[in-house]
C-alpha cells in the first residue's frame, strides 16, 4: 500500500516515472526473464498463439498494471485476478510447486525493483517514497501469489480428480473379471496414473466408521476407491515386508477385511473373499475395529458361510446326541470336538476343557457308547469336527460348557 512519503512526490515525477517504467516495461519483462531462465534452467515455459512466452506475457503485465495503478493514484495497485491465476493453474498442471513458483516471483520482484529505483533516482524521487514503493511492490507480489495459489490449487484438484477417476476405472476393470492378460488389458489404463502393474496384489472391502469418515493415508501405490459404498483397496505386492504394517496402520478405526494374496489377473477372487468376511463382520461373527486379513480368518471363511450345509448335516452328525438333555448335549458335543482336536486321551481333553480328568474320562465313555464304531471312521470324525466347530464359531457351543 502506498503511503505518504509516495503521496507527497509531485505529479510530475510520478508522471515521469509512469512514463519511463510503461516504455521500458517490455525489455524490462524480457531482461527478468532471461534471468528467470538462467537461475531455473529446469523450467518449461508454456507458450501463446502467436509462440511467445505465456510467462513474458505475465511479467509485462505485472509491471505495467502495477506502474498504472501507481500513476493513477491507487493505494493498493492489484492485478486482474484471472491473469496470474492461469499462470498458477498452468504451473500445477506441469507438475512444478508452488515453493518453484514462489522462488521465480521474488526473483521477478526484485529484478524490477531494481531498475524503478534506478528510475527513481533518474527522476529525483526522494527515498523515503522509493522505500514505500518497494514495500508496495512486495505487497503486489504477495496479491500475485495469492492469485497463482487458487489458481495452482484448482489445477491439482482438477487433477486429482481426474486421477481418481482413471484410477477408478482402473480398479472396476480389474475387479470385474478374470484376466488372462494383465499387461494387456489393464496396462494402458494402469500407465495413464502411473501405477506399476504389480505380479501380485489383494483386495480389500473396508465398512466406513462414519458417513463423511476422513480416506485411510495408504500412501502411493496402493488404489483406494473411496467412491463405492465400502471404499475397496487394491495392494500391490501385499507380502513385501512393512507393507502390512503400514496398511495397518492407516485403516486404524476402520472396519474391513483384505483378500488372500493372488497373481494380478486373480484379483476378483481375493475381493470375493474380502467381501465374504465384510459380511461376517456385519453379522457380528468377525469382530469390528479393525481389518481383517483373511489368510489369518480361514476356518471362519471356510464354515461360518457354509451354515446351510452345516446345518443340514448336524442332525445325521450329532443323531446321538438327541437321547439325552440340552445341558448334557452341549457338555458331551464339547468334550467330543476336544477329543476330535487334541487327538489325545483324557488328560489332554480335560486340560482343554478345563475339567478333572476323571470328569473327561467319563464323558469320553459316553461318546464312545453313542457313537460307537463311528468315532474310527476318519471320514465322520472329519465331518463333526466341521459341523462341531462351526457351532462353536456361531456361539452355540461354548468352549466351557460348564
Amino acid at each position: 500500500m502506498i503511503r505518504n512519503a509516495w503521496s507527497e512526490v509531485p505529479r510530475p515525477k510520478v508522471e515521469r516515472f509512469a512514463a519511463i517504467a510503461l516504455a521500458e516495461s517490455g525489455d524490462l519483462a524480457q531482461t527478468i526473464l532471461g534471468q528467470i531462465r538462467s537461475e531455473f534452467p529446469q523450467l518449461r515455459l508454456m507458450e501463446d498463439e502467436s509462440g511467445e512466452p505465456k510467462a513474458l506475457v505475465g511479467i509485462r503485465r505485472a509491471i505495467e498494471g502495477f506502474v498504472q495503478h501507481l500513476a493513477a493514484g491507487a493505494a493498493d495497485p492489484r492485478m486482474p485476478p484471472e491473469v496470474f491465476q492461469e499462470f498458477g493453474k498452468g504451473e500445477g498442471l506441469n507438475g512444478r510447486s508452488l515453493d518453484s513458483l514462489q522462488a521465480v516471483y521474488r526473483l521477478g520482484v526484485r529484478l524490477a525493483w531494481r531498475r524503478f529505483a534506478e528510475i527513481g533516482q533518474q527522476v529525483d524521487i526522494a527515498a523515503p517514497a522509493m522505500y514505500e514503493l518497494a514495500e508496495s511492490g512486495f505487497e503486489y507480489l504477495d496479491g500475485l501469489v495469492e492469485q497463482s495459489v487458487r489458481g495452482y490449487a484448482e489445477a491439482a484438484a482438477r487433477q486429482e480428480s481426474e486421477r481418481l477417476r482413471l484410477q477408478r476405472q482402473l480398479i472396476d476393470r480389474m475387479l470385474a473379471a478374470p484376466h488372462a492378460d494383465p499387461e494387456r488389458t489393464l496396462g494402458e489404463r494402469a500407465a495413464r496414473i502411473g501405477w506399476e502393474l504389480p505380479a501380485a496384489i489383494a483386495v480389500g472391502v473396508l465398512i466406513r466408521p462414519a458417513r463423511e469418515a476422513v480416506a485411510p493415508a495408504v500412501g502411493q501405490g496402493i488404489l483406494l476407491d473411496m467412491e463405492s459404498e465400502q471404499p475397496r483397496m487394491v495392494i500391490p505386492e501385499p507380502d513385501t515386508a512393512g507393507r502390512a504394517d503400514l496398511v495397518r496402520r492407516a485403516t486404524t478405526g476402520w472396519s474391513g477385511a483384505i483378500g488372500p494374496s493372488v497373481p494380478l489377473g486373480e484379483a476378483p477372487a481375493s475381493l470375493r473373499w474380502a467381501e465374504t468376511a465384510v459380511r461376517l463382520i456385519e453379522d457380528g461373527l468377525l469382530p469390528r475395529g479393525e481389518v481383517q486379513h483373511c489368510a489369518e480368518r480361514t476356518e471362519e471363511l471356510v464354515l461360518l458361510p457354509s451354515r446351510e450345509l452345516i446345518d443340514a448335516a448336524a442332525p445325521r452328525c450329532l443323531t446321538p446326541l438327541q437321547g439325552v438333555g440340552p445341558t448334557q448335549a452341549r457338555r458331551l458335543a464339547a468334550t467330543l470336538l476336544a477329543w476330535i482336536e487334541t487327538s489325545g486321551g483324557a488328560p489332554e481333553v480335560a486340560h482343554r476343557l478345563g475339567i478333572h480328568p476323571q470328569t473327561a474320562r467319563y464323558r469320553i465313555r459316553q461318546i464312545r457308547e453313542l457313537w460307537g464304531e463311528a468315532l474310527d471312521d476318519p471320514d465322520r470324525r472329519f465331518e463333526l469336527l466341521l459341523v462341531l466347530r462351526a457351532q462353536r464359531l456361531r456361539g452355540e457351543l461354548p468352549a466351557d460348557p460348564d
